[in-house]
């Protein structure tokens, strides 16, 4: 049911829901799950509040898009804040940064029964996790609903595009990211942030081709798997810079993006793919990247290629110490309305 009588022009309530939107779960087509997780983040801790902040920063945003007019009357919806994940979140993230720690200093966690088993438990912890979003994703599409997630660090759309493979078939992701994310448990975890690609290849049949767009950081392990394996496809960072350089569009760089994508497409947004200005407190911050204008022209040519984006997540949003001041939560908010648009239109006669 659409939302009706409500005033675009008025100022955004706090007492609403997302975007400042009178949307309840019933009255909602897509839910906004917020995942407030961050345990095996390797550098810089903040991105479990980024559902929170995001949410914060939503309710100043303007909800006039020219490029997909109205569709905010669908309802998006953003359900509270989970206690139990925050409470697991915040316990084994403790633990991860022992494990860290031990690392960094020369450490083997085998060699330590008590991380031994700190790891035991934060591998069995991500499992739940992931399999308590993807119950949670196969009731809302049973209900009838679209369902997008807000993380959090990387690692926790693996739940959600288990559900989307189930519920649609065949599709492809389309990765906006400095980082590859292909190492195999990374650290010792299995469920790693920076691990998310390579468990997706390993446990989600129904994804097809992977397609990475502003890679920039990555591994020799990473970069073998990318040349080895023909569901990947990267697009890196240096070589879309190149192209510019030597007068390529970035129309022309988009249509090669695309035209690797099937049919259906899931979007996986780690807030790292921009420009660190625009994400300077994210948890791995690398330069180089995207303007916020490029990316959202891609989402737009993947619509208007006719392409069905069946899900999506945004991910890695953190306002770090001082959030008066980051600029993080206010990007992230104004990218997060433009992909609900953007889906919505792509979903228009689905």
């Amino acid at each position: 049911m659409a939302i009706t009588d409500f005033d675009t022009n008025s100022i955004g309530l706090a007492s609403n829901n997302i975007f400042g939107l009178p949307s309840t779960e019933d009255n909602a087509k897509l839910i906004l799950l917020p995942i407030p997780w961050e345990v095996t983040v390797s550098y810089r801790n903040g991105t479990a509040k980024g559902p929170e902040k995001i949410k914060e920063s939503s309710y100043q945003i303007d909800l006039c898009d020219v490029d997909a007019m109205n569709f905010w009357s669908e309802g998006y919806f953003m359900p509270e804040l989970d206690r139990e994940i925050i409470k697991k979140n915040d316990f084994l993230r403790h633990c991860a940064e022992l494990i860290i720690s031990n690392l960094s200093e020369g450490g083997a966690t085998c060699d330590n029964a008590q991380l031994q088993k700190k790891l035991e438990q934060i591998n069995l912890g991500c499992i739940d996790l992931n399999e308590w979003i993807f119950r949670r994703a196969s009731e809302l599409y049973a209900k009838g609903k679209y369902v997008a997630l807000v993380g959090g660090d990387h690692s926790t759309p693996l739940g959600l595009m288990k559900a989307a493979g189930k519920h649609f078939g065949e599709f492809g992701i389309l990765q906006i990211d400095a980082h590859a994310d292909l190492r195999n448990a990374y650290e010792g975890f299995t469920y790693s942030h920076a691990s998310i690609m390579f468990n997706v290849l390993k446990e989600v049949p129904e994804m097809s081709k992977l397609v990475q767009v502003g890679i920039r950081d990555f591994c020799d392990e990473e970069y073998e798997l990318i040349q080895s394996n023909p569901r990947i496809k990267t697009f890196f960072d240096h070589d879309i810079k190149e192209r510019e350089y030597e007068g390529e569009t970035w129309k022309q760089i988009c249509d090669d993006i695309i035209s690797q994508l099937p049919q259906q497409v899931y979007i996986s947004f780690d807030i790292d793919g921009l420009d660190p200005k625009l994400c300077s407190n994210t948890g791995t911050p690398v330069q180089g990247g995207f303007e916020a204008e490029q990316i959202q022209y891609l989402f737009r040519k993947v619509v208007d290629s006719g392409r069905r984006i069946i899900a999506f997540d945004l991910n890695e949003v953190s306002c770090g110490e001082d959030s008066q001041d980051a600029i993080d939560a206010n990007v992230g908010a104004r990218i997060l309305y433009r992909m609900c648009n953007m889906f919505m239109k792509s979903n228009a006669n689905a």
